[in-house]
């Protein structure tokens, strides 16, 4: 089997899926006016997916583990095309919302479980690249979200969104059943669903998911809002907000190609801490030059880069906790780190609203420093370690 077309496979997996997560927002108006209603009420649709979406990262990883990672990788791929699919021809908010919520309960295995699958498949002198360039096409299907979404919606409807993501998300599943053929079963018909998770938080990998929720609450939250802050400071439509935004799945394509052999050259904390570093400049950026469009966007790669470097590297000691229980060890890090976003995103919507953006990007900023500290004391475990090999 050619590992490499299995983890570009499960990249495309991740492309579309991350794109879709993020498509409602920019073209929510438009939907809002097809069906009826205000967009206030339009807004639900989110809430539809991303709550299953969170609380389903929890189920998939165990039921990976037992039931084989390629399987449920397929399966769920497949009810996600349905869910999809379904969105597209949706003609009231109540049956947008029942699909919304069974494309986010599908869409949830994808991403952790494609990772503990890279885990089996790939030894771990390769493996934080591997990983890296997996997480850099998810990433990129984040940041072109909004391009894609709004080009789509403005040319054609909002319904030719859902019906193109549905589209390419069969086309992806197709490679799966054809590719995935040829990975081994990584069956554990003896695996537990709840006990590793204890066995988890509660040894020394624990401090490791604090700092993936803790990143999730400063990075994730504040990505949240720069398409906001874009529109607001610069006044540029969603088109543009994507192409801008594209900048952050780029910069983490990149830092995806380089980050393993890093690890390997100056270890693991430090990848962390350089990562995290450059998180902390990137938010310095948008708070003192972010009126700077150019400043800006040049802010938004190194984002990206710097969270690139330090989340891969977490996601690579993930798959290391527990190799019988791979799934649930990486879909605990994606629930951490996606939990960690949305509230991240609440306390950004309060701050955002009360004292504006400036703020936001200075209070997240110095949450930034307040990690960099956490990891320097909490990771100093690694420092004695020899690097990633």
């Amino acid at each position: 089997m050619n590992r490499r077309t299995m983890i570009l496979v499960l990249g495309m997996a991740a492309f579309t899926v991350m794109a879709d997560n993020w498509v409602v927002s920019p073209i929510l108006p438009a939907i809002a006016s097809g069906i009826g209603v205000p967009v206030a009420r339009a807004g639900l649709l989110i809430s539809a997916y991303m709550i299953p979406f969170g609380a389903a990262q929890l189920v998939f990883g165990p039921l990976a583990d037992r039931f084989g990672k390629r399987e449920i990788i397929t399966l769920t791929m497949v009810l996600f095309t349905v869910g999809t699919a379904l969105t597209a021809i949706g003609t009231s908010l109540f049956y947008l919302g029942v699909y919304r919520l069974i494309t986010g309960i599908f869409a949830a295995s994808v991403i952790p479980v494609s990772i503990a699958l890279i885990g089996d498949l790939v030894p771990m002198p390769e493996r934080q690249a591997a990983i890296g360039v997996f997480l850099g096409m998810a990433f990129l299907g984040q940041g072109l979200s909004m391009a894609i979404g709004g080009s789509i919606a403005y040319f054609l409807s909002w319904r030719g969104v859902f019906l193109t993501y549905a589209l390419l998300s069969t086309g992806v599943t197709v490679l799966l059943f054809v590719v995935g053929r040829q990975v081994p079963p990584g069956r554990n018909p003896g695996s537990e669903f709840l006990k590793p998770y204890w066995r988890l938080l509660t040894g020394r990998s624990g401090r490791t998911y604090l700092i993936a929720l803790i990143e999730g609450i400063f990075i994730l939250g504040q990505f949240s809002y720069l398409g906001g802050f874009i529109e607001h400071a610069f006044h540029l439509n969603n088109l543009w907000i994507g192409m801008i935004m594209t900048v952050f799945g780029a910069a983490a394509i990149v830092g995806s190609r380089g980050s393993g052999r890093l690890a390997q050259r100056i270890g693991r904390q430090k990848v962390m801490l350089l990562g995290f570093g450059l998180t902390v400049a990137a938010s310095a950026a948008f708070w003192a030059f972010g009126s700077v469009l150019a400043v800006f966007v040049v802010g938004v790669g190194v984002l990206g880069l710097g969270n690139m470097l330090a989340h891969s590297t977490i996601l690579t000691m993930g798959t290391e906790f527990a190799a019988s229980a791979r799934g649930a060890a990486t879909s605990l890090v994606a629930f951490c780190f996606m939990g960690g976003g949305g509230i991240g995103t609440a306390i950004g919507s309060r701050i955002v609203g009360t004292w504006g953006y400036p703020t936001l990007f200075l209070g997240f900023g110095i949450g930034l420093v307040f990690l960099v500290v956490l990891t320097r004391v909490l990771m100093s475990h690694l420092e004695n370690e020899p690097p990633a090999a």
